[in-house]
Parts: structure tokens; C-alpha cells; sequence
């Protein structure tokens, strides 16, 4: 199943491994729900104050050493809902619809069967890592909901490092972790700008972007080695990498052997 050359599979988490956005919208009905049956919010705003904690989300900027993600993540559904209601700041509300967005987000956090499936079979073949990006706490709890530390040799959590992806520094740090070089080493993951530039900001071997929309990047975009639809479709790719060499050094036997005459 893996190619030639290839000692190592890095595997990004969320939206690549698991379906974190699903596990979010899963989420969001959640508290959505209990606004409006509990605490008598109409549905229109309670969406409101959903979506202002999204794109809050979206924004965040967390320094652990000054304050932890829980605390953070409290004071966004707070200042959202002061936001879309008015009045006093409600800090017990905040606390109750952030613990029950958490809860219920990574209660759907599942890795597939066919995942795992997929997952034992390469390994048999290569060494696996997982990479992600975020905090330490944040990542540790989706990694220990969705059950997936059997399945790798290594996992290495950005926010655990002095970089995340994509600086080149936390990719050859997990090529030191598995005693590989990075021309050793393949990348999945379907964010451009931190799995695939990280890759090949690392100069590792090859780069295999996650595109389940089969969207169009833009132009400006990373250019990636290989693309995907679902990441059931890696083992095609290696082989095809596996494809590629050996036509090579058949090519190369072939011109050897003609010179030899």
C-alpha cells in the first residue's frame, strides 16, 4: 500500500480525519433548542447569538499563558449574548450554552469504521503521526472523544509546540519523532494554507489535499501534490505514487541496460 520511499503518513484531524464542522452544526441546534425551550429565546435571535459565537470563534486568539481556552470560550457565548439581548452580562448562561456546545460536539466526534479500517491497513505498511493544529486542551479532548491515539505511532498537538503548521519547525520535529526524513514523509489534510503549505514549506515527499466539495482554490493558493475527495481515497494515491517510481526505475533499467550492450 505505501510507496516506495515512503516511511511516514501525517494525518491533520479536524475535517480530515473527523467531521468537526458536522459535530459544530450538531452542536449549534443544541443550544439553539435550550435558548428557546428554556430560557424563552426567540429562534431568530438564538441563532443570532450562535452565529456571533462562531465568528468569534473564528477570530480567536488564545494565549494559554494568560488565560484558559474554557474561560475564553465562556466569554465569547457571554459577550454574544449581551450582544444580541442587551442587559447585564450573564455569565451563568454564557457557561451553560458553551458546556452543552462542547459536550455535544465532541460527543459526534467519531472516527468512521472504514477510517479505521484504512488506518490499521496503511500502518501496516508505514508509520502514521497526527498532526494538529490548536489547543493543547481543545485538541487532547476531541483526540480522547473520537478514540483514534491505537491507530498512530505519534500525535503531536500544535499548541503544544513553539509553532504550529505551517511553520517547517513542528514538521521536522515529527520527523525526528519517527526517526524519518522528510522527503520520507507524506502529509493529508484539508487545509491549504497550514497542511499543504506546511508540507511543502518542510520539503516533505509529497502533499495529498482533502477537497470533499472538489472546490476551486484560488489562484494564489499552495498547489498541492496530489487532491482528494475522501480520505478512503489515500491508499490509491500511494499506490499511484508507488506507480510513478517504478515506471521511473523501469525506464532507468531500460536505458541502463541498452547503454550496457
Amino acid at each position: 500500500m505505501a510507496a516506495p520511499g515512503v516511511k511516514a503518513v501525517f494525518f491533520d484531524l479536524d475535517n480530515t480525519l473527523v467531521d468537526t464542522a458536522a459535530a459544530g452544526r450538531r452542536a449549534i441546534e443544541e443550544v439553539v433548542k435550550a435558548l428557546r425551550c428554556r430560557h424563552r429565546c426567540g429562534e431568530g435571535q438564538a441563532r443570532d447569538i450562535c452565529e456571533k459565537v462562531q465568528a468569534k470563534l473564528l477570530k480567536e486568539c488564545h494565549d494559554p499563558a494568560r488565560t484558559c481556552i474554557t474561560e475564553l470560550r465562556i466569554s465569547h457565548w457571554e459577550e454574544a449574548i449581551q450582544e444580541t439581548i442587551g442587559g447585564e452580562a450573564n455569565r451563568s448562561l454564557a457557561a451553560e450554552c458553551y458546556f452543552l456546545w462542547k459536550t455535544t460536539r465532541l460527543r459526534h466526534l467519531t472516527l468512521a469504521e472504514e477510517t479505521r479500517g484504512m488506518l490499521t491497513e496503511l500502518r501496516k505498511a508505514v508509520r502514521l503521526l497526527l498532526l494538529t493544529n490548536g489547543d493543547r486542551q481543545t485538541q487532547r479532548e476531541k483526540i480522547e472523544a473520537c478514540a483514534c491515539q491505537p491507530y498512530f505511532d505519534a500525535i503531536v498537538v500544535g499548541g503544544e509546540q513553539k509553532e504550529e503548521k505551517p511553520a517547517p519547525s513542528i514538521f521536522h520535529y515529527c520527523c525526528d519523532l519517527l526517526g524519518v526524513q522528510p522527503a520520507e514523509c507524506v502529509m493529508v489534510g484539508d487545509s491549504l494554507d497550514t497542511d499543504i503549505q506546511g508540507g511543502l514549506n518542510a520539503g516533505l515527499k509529497a502533499t495529498v489535499w482533502l477537497n470533499k466539495t472538489m472546490a476551486t482554490p484560488a489562484d494564489s493558493s499552495p498547489v498541492p501534490h496530489y487532491v482528494i475527495s475522501s480520505v478512503l481515497d489515500l491508499p490509491a494515491v500511494l499506490q499511484k505514487m508507488e506507480h510513478k517510481i517504478n515506471t521511473r526505475l523501469g525506464n532507468d533499467h531500460t536505458v541502463s541496460g541498452n547503454e550496457a550492450h
